[in-house]
């Protein structure tokens, strides 16, 4: 899916304020600017073909072997290299509502959507619910599926219990997927990385495109893991905030927001559709929310909101009370 993804910011010029995206965006990336800045010659010369320091160093941060790690050009990379190395295998189920990117890269390999596939697909915590599956539930789920794939790219940005990479290399059965992207907010660095068995990562290897990771990337990627810290220095009070912006937004008549274990959640409107209040937004206020309507099994009325700063979650309350009063 190409076109219909958040963060459209691009077809629009007056944007204030960005709840489309999940991306923290209140991070300080001035010292990772400075550092990449004294590695531009780098781009003279050909990155390595697996990015196998990179895969070194997240393997010490995350306690497992190099060859339990692939490092890939951001977590959609990952997916279509899933769907690609294991399209023998036929038949796949996808959790849904969820990212779109699983089922669109089994349609590519001609995958048949079943309940009982081969190939499971999880979101978790889940794209656009903000939900969270308990670590046992997924657990339940792996003995129902030759192989689960668990896509934990906002690991970050919860405080719930999830799956740690250890605890998968030991079976074959289940892939975690992890996006660098998320956790330090460089979307457009492109940089994510798969935890598996050895035997599973050796097999995605033989499908692997070198060169995957740019010079820079590759740069960036290895400077943020030592450094150690993620996009989010408070994530509890992040959270909190999520909360008041959700309870504000409840108090709204024809809004409902629901409940979520993220920074992000999922949103309905009764008097307008999401793409009304989408472009009210946008033109109205320069403020830009995610039209979740194409996400399988949502309705035209869904919406999803990321918490921002509480100036920006008031203001966002504020523009939709004035759309629904008027309404």
């Amino acid at each position: 899916m190409i076109e219909g993804h958040g963060d459209d910011l691009y077809r629009y010029s007056n944007i204030k304020m960005n709840f489309s995206s999940n991306i923290y965006n209140g991070t300080d990336l001035s010292a990772l600017e400075t550092y990449l800045g004294t590695r531009l010659g780098s781009m003279c010369s050909y990155p390595e073909p697996s990015a196998a320091s990179l895969e070194q160093l997240i393997a010490q941060d995350c306690g497992i072997s190099p060859d339990e790690v692939l490092v890939t050009s951001g977590a959609v990379d990952a997916i279509y290299l899933i769907a690609q190395t294991y399209r023998n295998e036929g038949t796949c189920h996808v959790m849904q509502p969820t990212f779109r990117e699983y089922e669109d890269a089994c349609r590519v390999f001609d995958y048949q959507e079943s309940k009982d596939g081969a190939l499971c697909w999880l979101c978790n915590p889940n794209n656009p619910t903000g939900d969270v599956m308990a670590v046992e539930d997924v657990l339940v789920l792996a003995d129902r599926h030759s192989l689960l794939i668990v896509d934990q790219s906002y690991e970050d940005y919860t405080m719930a219990p999830l799956m740690q990479p250890a605890d998968v290399v030991g079976r074959d059965d289940i892939i975690l997927l992890h996006s660098m992207t998320k956790r330090y907010a460089v979307p457009g660095l492109r940089l994510g990385y798969v935890t598996a068995s050895a035997a599973v990562i050796q097999r995605l290897r033989e499908q692997y495109r070198p060169w995957a990771i740019n010079a820079l990337s590759l740069e960036a990627g290895k400077w943020l893991v030592q450094r150690g810290e993620t996009a989010i220095p408070d994530l509890t009070s992040y959270l909190a905030e999520t909360q008041r912006l959700r309870a504000m937004l409840n108090g709204i008549e024809g809004i409902e927001a629901q409940e979520t274990q993220t920074n992000f959640f999922l949103c309905t409107i009764r008097q307008a559709t999401a793409a009304e209040l989408k472009e009210y937004l946008a033109h109205e206020h320069g403020i830009l929310i995610r039209d979740a309507s194409n996400f399988t099994g949502l309705t035209p009325h869904h919406f999803r909101i990321a918490t921002q700063s509480p100036a920006e979650n008031d203001a966002l309350v504020a523009a939709i009370a004035q759309l629904t009063v008027n309404s």
